[in-house]
């Protein structure tokens, strides 16, 4: 931002951007708050599970292919997933499990790793560390509370022919992995469509891009994604298909027992 020299020319750039903010948004009666509520609140099924297939893409274009099963049960308070490794043969049995409550803002995770023949819970301290290989972290696997960031609506964008309106989310927590976040949200279909994630030292780390989404049995669902680790140069994609949704998966599906057995 330019500094200025006098009082002056400093209330003339402040007037200025007070009115261009106000002409930009003031067909929107949504606040930053709001848009980030909606996207955390779209209507999801009560259960789903799908076939997603994980590729890993290093700097040198080498990729490695990972086959999950993938259960999620959502009861509107708290949300379970949980992830079966089926192929390729040296992670087939591996299984993660995360529980995220709507009032707590840590999740509890599990990693069941079969070489070790054991389940070990995730400690918080681990939450930064990356899950399996790929560009998302422990903490991105799980879900983030609006109230866990400050936000402020920075602009609006089209991409793809969609619009969206571009929020910028600072943590609370002052020793969040993430100095801060932006993030590119659809308001026809209250879904975030990219999302730029930067690092304590304000330099860009990875941006998510959602490459594509339907609308099944009436719920707007994210079947493809790409993750790209920016200083890393290195790339996760993930696909989903074959969703089923509310089959009625049992509460009871989300053990750590089923974690050594899978479900049946």
């Amino acid at each position: 931002m330019n500094k200025h020299t006098t009082i002056r020319s400093f209330i003339v750039f402040s007037l200025f951007l007070f009115l261009s903010s106000s002409i930009l948004f003031a067909h929107r009666d949504y606040s930053a708050q709001q848009v980030i509520d909606n996207v955390y609140e779209r209507p999801t099924p009560e259960d789903q599970k799908a076939e997603l297939i994980m590729t890993l893409e290093n700097s040198r274009g080498d990729q490695r292919v990972r086959e999950i099963q993938q259960y999620i049960k959502d009861d509107g308070e708290e949300t379970k997933k949980i992830m079966f490794f089926t192929a390729p043969a040296d992670v087939r049995n591996t299984s993660f499990m995360s529980f995220s409550n709507d009032n707590e803002k840590e999740d509890s995770q599990w990693i069941y790793l079969p070489a070790l023949k054991k389940v070990k819970r995730i400690a918080s301290g681990k939450s930064s560390d990356y899950f399996m290989g790929s560009d998302f972290t422990y903490d991105d696997m799980g879900e983030r509370l609006p109230s866990e960031d400050t936000h402020t609506i920075i602009g609006e964008e089209t991409i793809n022919g969609v619009h969206c309106i571009k929020v910028e989310s600072i943590p609370i927590e002052k020793d969040d992995m993430y100095g801060k976040t932006i993030t590119w949200v659809s308001d026809a279909y209250w879904m975030g469509l990219k999302k730029d994630f930067y690092d304590q030292d304000g330099a860009l780390l990875k941006t998510l891009t959602v490459t594509d989404y339907e609308n099944i049995e009436g719920y707007w669902m994210i079947t493809s994604l790409k993750m790209e680790n920016v200083q890393k140069d290195h790339i996760t994609l993930m696909e989903l298909n074959n969703f089923v949704l509310n089959s009625g998966i049992k509460d009871s599906d989300f053990s750590v027992r089923t974690m050594t057995k899978g479900i049946r």
